[in-house]
C-alpha cells in the first residue's frame, strides 16, 4: 500500500497484511487497525502527540463515541488533561481533503458535547488548532503537554 509522506513527523509503524487488509497497529488501542488514508494521519497524529508533545497514551481516547445535539457521533481523539477534564479535540482528514469550513463544523459537533480548550482539526498536510477560551487564536500547530495543564 502506498501512502503519502505528510508533514507531520515520520513515524516507525508497524503494518501488516491480515487477512487480505493491510492494517496498522494503534499504540494506543493496542491492536490493529485497517489503514486507510484517514487512519495513516490518525496514527501520525497520535505519534505526534505522544513522542513529540509528550502526551501521556493513557490521556488519549480514539473513535471516543459522544452523543452530540444531533445524533451519536465518534470523536478521532480526544485528550484530557491530568485532572480527567477533556483538554482538546482532534479531527483527524484524509490527506486528499481540504481542511475547510465543513471539517470544522464537525469537529465543533464534537466540542458542543465536550466544551474542550482546543479544537484541532488535520488532513496531514496541514494542522490548524483554535483556542477555544480565544477563538481569534488560531494556530498552525498544537500545543504541548505541560503536566497538569
Amino acid at each position: 500500500m502506498l501512502l503519502p509522506t505528510l508533514a507531520l513527523p515520520p513515524i516507525h509503524a508497524k503494518c501488516m497484511e491480515i487477512e487480505g487488509k493491510w492494517k496498522i497497529f494503534d499504540k494506543i488501542r493496542k491492536k490493529y487497525i485497517v489503514l486507510t488514508p484517514e487512519e495513516w494521519v490518525r496514527q501520525h497524529l497520535l505519534c505526534y502527540l505522544t513522542d513529540h508533545l509528550h502526551y501521556p497514551p493513557g490521556l488519549i481516547r480514539v473513535e471516543m463515541p459522544l452523543k452530540t445535539l444531533t445524533r451519536q457521533r465518534r470523536s478521532d481523539l480526544v485528550i484530557y488533561d491530568a485532572t480527567g477534564s477533556v483538554h482538546m479535540i482532534a479531527e483527524c482528514k484524509k490527506p486528499s481533503v481540504k481542511l475547510n469550513i465543513r471539517v470544522l463544523q464537525q469537529a465543533m459537533h464534537y466540542y458542543q458535547a465536550l466544551k474542550a480548550p482546543y479544537v484541532a482539526i488535520t488532513n496531514g498536510m496541514n494542522i490548524l488548532c483554535i483556542d477555544m477560551r480565544d477563538k481569534s487564536h488560531i494556530s498552525d500547530s498544537v500545543p504541548p503537554y505541560v503536566g497538569a495543564l
